[in-house]
């Protein structure tokens, strides 16, 4: 086992130093080609880099993107009022990358990247801020000005930028203090910012929050001569690409579902910074916390990343406002897998050819996008027809393949954050992730630094965390999925005085649900061996009946139930869900998926899979309640015979 693991340990810090090898690399082999144009901008920044090797990007002069002046004698004079540090910034993007890339800048600042009206929308519903789970505010006013608006698919002709919150107002549905939460917390991911900027967070504001790759210790590591190599916010080299590792992904997706820390084997610990380094001290943080490593993706280990599967409509947007995640994503296990009886055709859910897929026999075959190794990838109708006896067991029942996602029991383990306790101080203003100065340069507007001070300070701890064992529930899709807390925010509120106003305060839904929440995900935890039997059959806690364990009077909250429990014994729903059509399992669910706890006791006890086989060859499998109960009359009838 040990062998085992240190080979995959190898495995996966080649394949990192293979990415971060591209982008060091990229000072020695994409010189700056020479152009008069730029003649004065490489007196100083002599060594960088090529923006692009694209036949278009490639010819782009210094200032037809940074503008600027060349001739300038001194640095002030060469970055004179007018220059874009960052020409892609969603401020300045409409005279940059707008002029050749029109339709990407337009659908991407529609994107949820940009509206965040998913995490908005779901924090205000559960937070009793507004009565529709659908979005009504995001990061900024945006519209859909392109007369295609399908809103069977969820689209929304229109967001309005999400309110400020007054607290020597009444709070209301335009004054709430979730809002102000949102504001100084959790908006901190959107593209029209740069984001935290700590390490683990460096990333940049507009396309180049993506396209222009960041370490995690956020260090420049290129040629150009005129930048400190130790300054901190620096890409690791001058350079836009389409390459995108999964770490620069991880800079944003660390938080709320916590999907990128989790691909690769990630959850945050509690504060304690253990185990000790080789130095002695603490391990170091990213994104201002400490990890705990389990197992990592199925896909990850394999060497594939984000972009593997993502596509560019889903990250770039289709040119519609959703309000949810699950509206804006077309891809889906089946569409590399296929189903049960036919293999992957090589396109996505709504019929967009994979470009990385190919068929070579009757193999599919996936291009890694970065690395540019072939994945054989495995076809569910095989593993129905040639896989284990278990295997073939499982995947055909027919509730197994008509009613669950394919991660419901290939996702052993999910990030599970209970009790979010959210304490805001109104005696100390704060920066604002959606409210910033006008600086001089505005492709500067969404650091950190140029946030207004128009929220307050919020400080965050929590109950405690959680993986094993995740919560199954029916999703918006009607399909069995993992759900994990999302969220469970519990407000205290410190006036300007210093005297507590609101203490631990858990707000209801409008249509009577407890704020606390549980929501349907695809936790990016998969792996070849499904979860067990019993850990679904047999185990309350999967069923979002909780563990019984958790006495929350005594840790100082007012709800009559566990923090892991979404729905009692007769099938009433506890917690909020944030989606339309997402619910926990009512009571004929429940029942019905502990009735198969008994088979297990059985089923389970004969691991020999030759001993199975000899019984199937005879009765065939039962794969229905009366086939079952058919084999079973026919066995004890014959065994009684004399």
């Amino acid at each position: 086992m040990k062998r085992k693991l240190f080979v995959m340990f190898l495995i996966l810090a080649a394949a990192s130093l293979f990415v971060f090898a591209q982008f060091r690399d990229a000072s020695t082999q994409m010189a700056k080609a020479a152009n008069p144009a730029d003649a004065g901008c490489l007196k100083c920044h002599e060594g960088i880099e090529q923006i692009s090797d694209g036949p278009v990007m490639s010819k782009l002069t210094c200032i037809e993107c940074h503008l600027g002046n060349p001739a300038g004698a001194t640095k002030e004079e060469a970055h004179i009022r007018g220059m874009y540090a960052n020409p892609s910034d969603l401020r300045a993007v409409d005279k940059t990358c707008g002029k050749c890339h029109a339709a990407d800048v337009e659908n991407s600042k529609k994107s949820l990247h940009a509206t965040m009206a998913g995490k908005i929308s779901g924090s205000r519903y559960t937070n009793a801020a507004q009565k529709t789970k659908n979005a009504i505010y995001a990061t900024y006013d945006v519209e859909d000005k392109d007369g295609n608006v399908p809103e069977k698919k969820g689209a929304l002709k229109s967001l309005k930028q999400l309110p400020l919150y007054d607290p020597k107002k009444p709070m209301s549905d335009t004054n709430h203090i979730v809002d102000d939460y949102l504001r100084e917390q959790c908006l901190r991911c959107h593209i029209w910012s740069s984001g935290h900027e700590r390490d683990g967070d460096w990333r940049a504001s507009g396309c180049a929050a993506c396209h222009t790759v960041y370490s995690n210790k956020g260090t420049y590591e290129g040629g150009d001569k005129a930048i400190d190599k130790k300054q901190k916010g620096r890409p690791i080299v001058h350079r836009i690409t389409n390459k995108i590792p999964e770490f620069q992904c991880i800079h944003c997706h660390n938080r709320g579902g916590r999907t990128g820390v989790s691909y690769i084997g990630t959850i945050e610990s509690d504060d304690y910074g253990s185990p000790w380094t080789a130095d002695g001290k603490k391990q170091p943080t990213l994104h201002g916390k400490w990890y705990n490593h389990l197992t990592a993706d199925v896909h990850y280990t394999k060497g594939m990343t984000c972009i593997d599967c993502h596509t560019k409509k889903e990250l770039h947007g289709d040119g519609n406002i959703y309000s949810k995640k699950h509206q804006a994503t077309e891809i889906r296990c089946e569409d590399c897998h296929g189903s049960s009886k036919s293999a992957s055709n090589l396109k996505t859910s709504l019929g967009d050819p994979l470009k990385n897929l190919r068929k070579d026999g009757d193999k599919i075959i996936l291009k890694a996008k970065i690395t540019g190794k072939d994945h054989i990838i495995p076809q569910t109708k095989d593993v129905v027809t040639k896989g284990s006896l278990l295997a073939q067991s499982a995947k055909s029942i027919p509730a197994h393949l008509n009613k669950m996602e394919c991660y419901a029991c290939h996702a052993k383990w999910a990030p599970q954050c209970y009790g979010c306790h959210a304490k805001q101080d109104l005696g100390k203003p704060s920066g604002d992730w959606i409210n910033t100065t006008k600086p001089e340069d505005i492709s500067k507007a969404g650091k950190r630094a140029n946030r207004e001070k128009t929220a307050f300070t919020w400080d965050e701890t929590r109950s405690y965390v959680r993986w094993e064992s995740p919560v199954l529930g029916i999703n918006q899709k009607g399909k069995v999925s993992p759900f994990i807390p999302g969220c469970q925010a519990i407000f205290t509120q410190v006036g300007a005085d210093g005297k507590v106003t609101m203490q631990n305060k858990v707000f209801n839904t409008y249509d009577g649900f407890s704020g606390f929440a549980h929501n349907p995900i695809q936790p990016h935890t998969i792996s070849k061996e499904a979860r067990t039997c019993e850990d679904c059959h047999s185990n309350k806690k999967t069923l979002g009946l909780g563990g019984g364990i958790y006495n929350t009077k005594a840790n100082g909250l007012d709800i009559p139930f566990e923090l892991e429990r979404i729905v009692d014994d007769n099938g009433k729903q506890l917690q909020a869900t944030s989606h339309y059509g997402a619910r926990p399992f009512n009571k004929e669910e429940q029942d019905r998926i502990m009735r198969v706890n008994i088979c297990i006791s059985c089923h389970d006890y004969q691991k020999d899979a030759a001993i199975w086989k000899k019984v199937t060859d005879v009765t065939g499998f039962a794969k229905t309640d009366a086939k079952h109960k058919e084999i079973l009359k026919r066995i004890f009838e014959k065994g009684t015979k004399k």
